[in-house]
């Protein structure tokens, strides 16, 4: 039986468990929010793996592990949960999805005039399940299903190398030579393939280029050349894809970011990349094959939008992000809203009904605070949320707030 149906059969088993789409910043939210937000979705939300195809339980890359087996009814573990802890500090999960890490950014002014996105990592440990502060020195890290295993790059990216670390031990267990320079890696769905992003240039670094007179300002640019799929078990790299990123407009900027990463779609079958604005367009998504052509989105993605959450893993819904008065969950087919959620940013699903999902402090839920939120837990046809965190505050030495990594477990 080949993974894909083996995942398929998974998940018809789990019929009430992980579901939907990321709607994040459909049409229905403003361009200035999707400007603001974009520096640190592009920045830290990137990093994030949402967890999709979680009928399958981990791999553990760093051992050659090549089974996956199905999950079977409702975990005793189902949700847990820390409402007290604005930080986190131990395990948090729910359904099939955990909370492998989190990632915090900083803009750090450069001599030069540039500016450098960091992003600093805490994942966590299997063995204390208790989050701790990453090596300084990884640029990108991306936790597989399972969460034993990570795919990190060093910096400053473009990095020449891979490493597979051992969550467990904190170690690199073996280093992959991609043949070209990477800024980004993600792990497909079921945790055997990853996709790495080549640049020319660090997406994370804006440039200094001339203003008016004699003041020099930081800007996006664009430098990706395309992309390489990788055996995660083997090590084995495929071949160089072709996808240069599109050119700048007429003054030279690039819309939202400079970073423009290739993800998997929702059962690694296709490929795609995010765009912050659609601009005439008729998708927030441009499809390619797995083999680099371009192509048409899938029949139940295609009115996929921002959100990485997008189809639930049986394809009934698909998650759209919102605002402080909650958020719409779609027919993928029509894309028509058949319900709301009372979160505005959808994440991940826990099952084919839960999202995990951020959502405003109630007691602040203004409009003018939807920054202010926490994590939670909601189900399709409930005006109920599940706090799984505190409200979202700095953690201590930095200034931001930090983003989820959730992957499935």
């Amino acid at each position: 039986m080949n993974v894909d149906q083996l995942v398929r059969e998974a998940l018809q088993e789990q019929a009430a468990e992980q579901g939907g789409p990321r709607g994040d910043l459909v049409g229905r939210v403003l361009a200035g929010r999707r400007r603001r937000r974009a520096r640190t979705l592009a920045g830290a939300a990137l990093g994030t793996v949402a967890a999709v195809a979680v009928g399958v339980t981990a791999l553990d890359i760093g051992d050659g592990d090549k089974d996956a087996h199905p999950a079977s009814g409702p975990r005793a573990d189902d949700v847990i949960a820390h409402p007290d802890q604005s930080v986190p500090r131990d395990f948090v999960a729910a359904g099939n999805v955990g909370m492998a890490g989190y990632s915090v950014s900083r803009d750090v002014p450069q001599g030069n005039g540039d500016e450098l996105l960091v992003r600093s990592y805490f994942l966590l440990n299997p063995e204390t399940r208790k989050y701790e502060k990453a090596d300084a020195k990884w640029a990108w890290i991306a936790v597989a299903p399972g969460m034993r295993t990570a795919a990190v790059l060093e910096g400053e990216l473009p990095a020449r190398r891979i490493g597979m670390l051992d969550l467990r031990t904190g170690k690199v267990t073996r280093w992959i030579t991609p043949g070209h320079r990477v800024a980004a890696v993600e792990w497909s769905p079921d945790g055997r393939r990853l996709v790495a992003t080549a640049y020319r240039k660090n997406p994370d670094r804006k440039v200094a280029v001339p203003g008016n007179g004699s003041v020099s300002w930081p800007k996006h640019h664009g430098s990706r050349t395309g992309y390489l799929l990788i055996e995660a078990g083997s090590g084995h790299v495929g071949p160089f894809r072709d996808v240069p990123q599109p050119t700048p407009d007429k003054h030279g900027m690039f819309p939202g970011v400079s970073r423009q990463d290739v993800h998997f779609n929702h059962d690694g079958t296709r490929l795609y990349v995010q765009q912050y604005a659609r601009q005439g367009r008729k998708s927030y998504r441009d499809w390619y094959t797995l083999n680099g052509g371009p192509t048409s989105a899938p029949a139940a993605e295609k009115h996929a939008g921002w959100p990485k959450a997008g189809l639930s893993p049986d394809g009934t819904y698909l998650a759209d992000d919102g605002g402080p008065n909650g958020s719409a969950i779609r027919d993928p087919r029509t894309g028509e809203q058949v319900a709301r959620v009372p979160s505005g940013e959808q994440l991940a699903w826990a099952d084919n009904k839960r999202l995990v999902a951020l959502a405003c402090d109630p007691a602040r839920c203004t409009g003018k605070d939807e920054h202010r939120n926490r994590l939670v837990l909601v189900t399709v046809g409930s005006k109920k949320t599940v706090p799984l965190t505190a409200v979202r505050t700095a953690p201590k030495g930095y200034e931001r707030v930090w983003t989820p990594m959730l992957t499935a477990r």
